[in-house]
């Protein structure tokens, strides 16, 4: 009765794909131990394409939804099948596949490793990390199979998620590098990077047997070093600007801050030199950029009072741009309101 069992199985066995898991892309064809030469009917459902392999070679593929009888119908899918199966030895030889046709849609995908490259406006290196999301659809099952599923028998979404990530990096920072964006550049540009990457990324992947049909950064990381690098930048541009607010060379705000860390510098010969007075002492110093330079002819006598009444609105706003300490602040407030 169990032989009986096992031929009429064998007899009526359907070749189908039921019920595929979402997670699933591409999966090998079995069935209780059915052997394919005897099944009765090739069904290939909605959304589904169908890879016959032999000897691990991809030998025909049937891209459309259709049910096919195998003991009447002659078609060109099933003659080769025929062909094949008068010289099966074993199942391992043979394989049925079935994948799916329709899109995948909002996959994650994020850098497996940093993004490098040398920044085009600060010359320093770059080193970041993106992500975001994209959809695809298998548009060439035949080189699908051959370069990305290989000897699998099941292929997951979670598998392609990874060969996606490994194969993104080299084309962004190619991108990157070639299109001249500074580090400060890419948030405000990521539509436009979008743009251009999406083009790159579908001709790379289209000969992978797939079409990238949506692809979107929705950010970026930078790595320590770089963000050490990015914040002593913007305390520089913030100490320029600071210094051209009140009309001041930043070279000689550098100079007078170097002169402040020596007086703070008590056991180095600047500090022995600058001593108890350094304060007020520096204070005259960071004063002469704010005062015209004296000549001969000029003596020190009283000034015309909306002079010194600019020169204490400019000493001002030094003091609040700590450009100056309080001491050196009141030091030249002192000296300026003594010539009035």
């Amino acid at each position: 009765m169990a032989l009986l069992d096992g031929l009429q199985r064998q007899l009526r066995s359907v070749i189908q794909w039921t019920n595929p898991s979402p997670d699933v892309l591409l999966s090998q064809w079995t069935e209780n131990g059915d052997e394919i030469k005897n099944a009765s009917k090739l069904i290939v459902g909605p959304g589904q394409g169908c890879i016959f392999v032999y000897k691990g070679k991809v030998q025909s593929i049937i891209e459309t939804e259709c049910t096919i009888n195998l003991k009447t119908q002659n078609i060109p899918f099933w003659t080769t099948i025929s062909k094949f199966m008068q010289f099966f030895d074993s199942e391992n030889k043979v394989a049925i596949y079935f994948y799916k046709k329709n899109k995948i849609l909002d996959q994650k995908w994020g850098t497996s490793s940093p993004i490098k490259y040398d920044d085009p406006k600060y010359n320093f290196p770059i080193s970041l990390k993106a992500y975001g999301n994209y959809s695809y659809q298998i548009n060439d099952p035949k080189n699908f199979f051959v370069n990305i599923v290989g000897s699998h028998t099941d292929f997951y979404v979670d598998d392609f998620r990874q060969v996606m990530s490994s194969r993104i990096i080299h084309p962004i920072s190619d991108y990157l590098a070639e299109n001249k964006y500074s580090y400060a550049d890419i948030d405000a540009n990521r539509e436009e990077i979008t743009a251009g990457l999406f083009g790159k990324l579908t001709a790379a992947f289209h000969k992978l047997g797939f079409d990238i049909t949506d692809f979107r950064i929705e950010g970026t990381n930078f790595d320590e070093d770089t963000l050490r690098r990015i914040n002593r930048i913007s305390d520089l541009i913030a100490e320029a600007h600071a210094a051209k607010a009140v009309g001041l060379d930043y070279a000689k705000v550098q100079q007078l801050e170097a002169m402040r860390e020596a007086a703070k510098n008590e056991g180095g010969g600047a500090g022995l030199g600058m001593g108890m007075g350094a304060g007020i002492g520096l204070g005259q110093s960071m004063a002469q950029s704010i005062s015209e330079p004296a000549t001969e002819t000029q003596k020190p006598t009283a000034q015309a009072p909306d002079v010194l009444m600019a020169k204490l609105s400019q000493l001002k706003k030094m003091y609040a741009a700590e450009l100056i300490t309080e001491q050196e602040y009141s030091a030249k407030k002192k000296s300026i309101l003594d010539k009035m």
